[in-house]
């Protein structure tokens, strides 16, 4: 019940008085009247009572039924399945792939599913050799498959991106089927990878374009899959929030099931290559679509973010990617339900080159053996994914508190925003029960109410029972 209708309800009984006093002035039988005005007063009285226990139902059913955070929020990863045909020149393969997805938890993976491998000569629609590796993944079961629908095809004009009726219809053509074949699966479809930043260059790129095309291939999807979330904007990096806003000025996500976004600020100064930044450009980003839609849930999803570990300029440690990655994991718990899940990239790195950016943002090398990255994605995700609520907190200036709660347990995630900054922590009440360690290193052993560094690697603090763990902080440089 809303507080508008219980006002009315409320002022119900005032009003019926009043009018009954009106009518005994005028000499109305007032024996009558009073029969009335009483069975008035009980029917009023009943629906209140019926009204206010049904509204005491409400937060107990919604308390009883509280989903833990991996029922309702996707921890995919970026894979490569979809591209390069029968073999992967990137060392992709699918058996590899889905026994490393299945360790580390992942309930998700992203991948394209090019027209112009599904499509081929003929007009012959369907999973084919070229696309026999995503088919297997797929069929796999290993997680949501959110799949790419787009780039152009070569047997098509002016399909790159589509701009011509005959273009368009083709592209819807095959998004219907491509859905078709895979809509046993549960899947979510993002439009284009991208697009934005083609428009930088390539004038056909427009905002217009993208939401005619939109705007024909939600309905061919939604017929194929109803249950199928069908997202759009795949957006790169938007200085400004140019092309975001001017895609938030028309009317698609109002066609649309959410909207994805890609956040990445390797390049960035070293102070900015961290994962509060990411997160500060992602909650721009729901700021701006909430104001847009007038819905602050409106479902979003940072379908790609990661970084890079080259020796290059905009390469940072495997430490600092890994850490980055535990952190942005653990602060999705608090995020809140207009965010459905995040995709890191990429599950392995796509070439051997030292140097080169593109090679080398897997969690795995080339040769699929660990980073840091694997180890901490896994025990930050097992850590935070059976959450029931959580909150951020930042109990001094530059550190991030995380506190969690998974039924009869608290759990308390700590870590310093900046790669620069350390600090030391301690627990004020040391308890017997209290689980102390770093994502993926023990704590040092040391007596109840020691200090312990505190830096950019998460320390997770484990609390069974009702006691509330209580920490003191101080800087260490």
């Amino acid at each position: 019940m809303t507080s508008a209708q219980t006002r009315h309800l409320t002022q119900l009984g005032p009003q019926k008085r009043t009018s009954l006093v009106g009518l005994t002035r005028a000499g109305v039988d007032t024996s009558v009247t009073e029969q009335k005005r009483r069975r008035a007063y009980r029917r009023f009285r009943m629906l209140m009572c019926g009204l206010c226990a049904a509204a005491g139902l409400v937060y107990p059913a919604n308390a009883q039924n509280a989903q833990p955070l991996d029922q309702r929020f996707l921890l995919g990863i970026g894979t490569h399945q979809g591209l390069g045909g029968v073999t992967s020149a990137r060392g992709y393969v699918p058996a590899t792939a889905v026994k490393q997805m299945k360790e580390l938890g992942f309930t998700s993976f992203r991948d394209d599913f090019p027209w112009s491998d599904f499509e081929l000569p003929g007009k012959q629609l369907g999973f084919n050799a070229l696309n026999g590796r995503l088919e297997t993944q797929i069929r796999s079961g290993v997680g949501i498959p959110l799949l790419i629908l787009g780039t152009g095809h070569h047997l098509v004009p002016n399909s790159d991106p589509p701009t011509t009726d005959e273009a368009r219809q083709r592209f819807v053509t095959y998004a219907a089927a491509a859905a078709q074949a895979v809509a046993n699966r549960q899947p979510i479809f993002e439009l284009w990878n991208e697009y934005n930043l083609r428009a930088r260059a390539e004038p056909l790129f427009t905002v217009e374009n993208y939401v005619t095309l939109a705007r024909l291939v939600q309905p061919a999807v939604k017929q194929a899959v109803p249950s199928a979330p069908f997202v759009v904007g795949a957006l790169g990096d938007d200085p400004g929030w140019k092309w975001t806003d001017a895609l938030l000025k028309t009317d698609l996500l109002r066609v649309a099931d959410g909207m994805s976004i890609h956040i990445y600020n390797h390049c960035l100064s070293p102070a900015g290559r961290t994962a509060a930044e990411a997160i500060e450009r992602l909650q721009n980003l729901h700021q701006r679509v909430a104001q847009a839609t007038g819905n602050p849930d409106y479902p979003i999803y940072l379908t790609e973010t990661g970084w890079p570990t080259p020796n290059a300029k905009c390469g940072v440690t495997e430490q600092l990617a890994a850490d980055n990655m535990a952190q942005i994991i653990l602060w999705a718990s608090t995020a809140g339900p207009w965010l459905k899940g995040i995709w890191l990239y990429e599950l392995k790195d796509s070439g051997t080159k030292p140097g080169d950016l593109e090679d080398n943002f897997g969690i795995y090398h080339f040769d699929n053996s660990p980073k840091p990255a694997v180890c901490s994605v896994r025990e930050s995700w097992a850590f935070i994914r059976t959450s029931l609520k959580a909150a951020r907190t930042a109990p001094v200036p530059g550190v991030v508190q995380i506190r969690s709660e998974s039924g009869s347990e608290t759990k308390v995630a700590l870590w310093s925003e900046n790669p620069s900054k350390r600090f030391e922590v301690r627990l004020r009440n040391a308890e017997s029960n209290a689980e102390i360690g770093y994502v993926c290193q023990q704590a040092p052993a040391s007596a109840a109410g020691a200090w312990m560094a505190l830096s950019t690697t998460p320390l997770l603090v484990s609390v069974k029972g009702s006691a509330v763990p209580d920490f003191e902080i101080r800087r260490s440089n």
